[in-house]
């Protein structure tokens, strides 16, 4: 292509293809710079974008679950299917196993509620002879129906009692309450704890639920109840305790946990929650213990009389309890989590 004046050609009509040529040129040029500046600044904002999630202070991370909770709804329904009667069901043949498909029947353990559908009684009539239609069989199907939870309020009402002399009055005693003087029922105090600990359910929200019912209880005042509930179910902590250690084996492992306000420690500190699992194998004890430290003296205090086998990572703080104990340590293999192998002084680890 010529590039040079003298190289231009003398032709008007070759002249205007060139200048119109150069000019889609430049167009594009322009085009694709424009695209790059985008790409770069985008590129530049994922940059600095990750380097704060990698260096900046943060109090949370963003787990990529919590994404999913906008449309958890629609990825399920894609991923599935919407017949709630495709379910399968292993059937045992002499030969062979096969599926058969259809829904699982409702618990018989549930209430049943039976609501009777009937023809009016103007269109029982045979449509060819006209004859009264007769009762002959019924079609039945199930559907699971909740009622919401009913909110209610106890009175308690406790009769005084006076003799005629004027010097005698009694009034009823009032059944033992879980916090005295307190508005929670049992029931209450058993759904708060259930929500939150069970259902993963924090108190925030929970207040914010009872203040739909017009009940207006601040969140501290439900942490207190929890605080108290938990002193309350302390014997019940103590027998599973003892069924854990009545057992011959015992899985134990820590994780850190931040507590804020802690006496003698700073928010950013490390303490430590402790868990325990063993018991019956078909009714296993699963308990956690807090302590801010992570000292061997925990888990001997925890283990206090137990004898058999202890299964944990490679934490050295386990060695003190074993060797005091005489327990046989097994040690949980990272990339076979279900098997494990035992430790001794002439086992190392793998």
């Amino acid at each position: 292509m010529p590039n040079v004046p003298n190289q231009l050609p003398n032709d008007i009509d070759a002249l205007k293809a060139l200048v119109a040529e150069q000019t889609a040129r430049a167009d594009r040029l322009e085009a694709q710079n424009v695209h790059l500046d985008a790409k770069v600044l985008s590129l530049q904002e994922q940059l600095n974008l990750a380097l704060a999630r990698r260096y900046a202070a943060s109090s949370e991370k963003l787990s990529p679950d919590q994404i999913y909770l906008f449309d958890e709804a629609e990825a399920d329904a894609l991923g599935g299917t919407d017949n709630e009667a495709d379910v399968d069901e292993t059937v045992e043949v002499p030969a062979h196993t096969r599926k058969k498909r259809g829904r699982k029947p409702l618990p018989d353990t549930l209430p049943r509620v039976e609501v009777i559908h009937e023809i009016p009684q103007d269109q029982r009539h045979c449509p060819h002879d006209g004859q009264l239609l007769a009762e002959i069989n019924q079609v039945v199907s199930e559907q699971l129906d909740i009622i919401p939870a009913q909110i209610r309020v106890i009175r308690h009402i406790r009769k005084q009692y006076a003799c005629s002399c004027g010097q005698c009055i009694q009034t009823a005693p009032l059944p033992g309450q879980p916090i005295p003087k307190s508005m929670a029922s049992p029931g209450l105090l058993a759904h708060i704890a259930v929500s939150k600990y069970q259902d993963a359910l924090p108190l925030y929200r929970q207040e914010q639920i009872l203040q739909r019912i017009g009940v207006s209880i601040p969140r501290s005042t439900l942490a207190n109840w929890m605080i108290r509930a938990g002193q309350l179910v302390q014997p019940l902590i103590n027998l599973l305790r003892d069924r854990l250690l009545a057992y011959d084996i015992v899985q134990m492992d820590e994780t850190t946990v931040q507590v804020l306000k802690e006496p003698g420690k700073t928010a950013q500190s490390k303490s430590y929650l402790w868990l325990q699992r063993g018991g019956p194998p078909d009714e296993p004890v699963i308990l956690f213990d807090y302590d801010p430290s992570r000292s061997q003296t925990v888990p001997r205090n925890l283990l206090e009389g137990f004898a058999g086998y202890l299964q944990t990572d490679g934490y050295s703080g386990y060695n003190g309890v074993v060797a005091a104990g005489g327990l046989i340590q097994l040690g949980c293999m990272a990339q076979y989590p279900e098997s494990c192998f035992i430790l001794s002084s002439h086992t190392k680890w793998a």
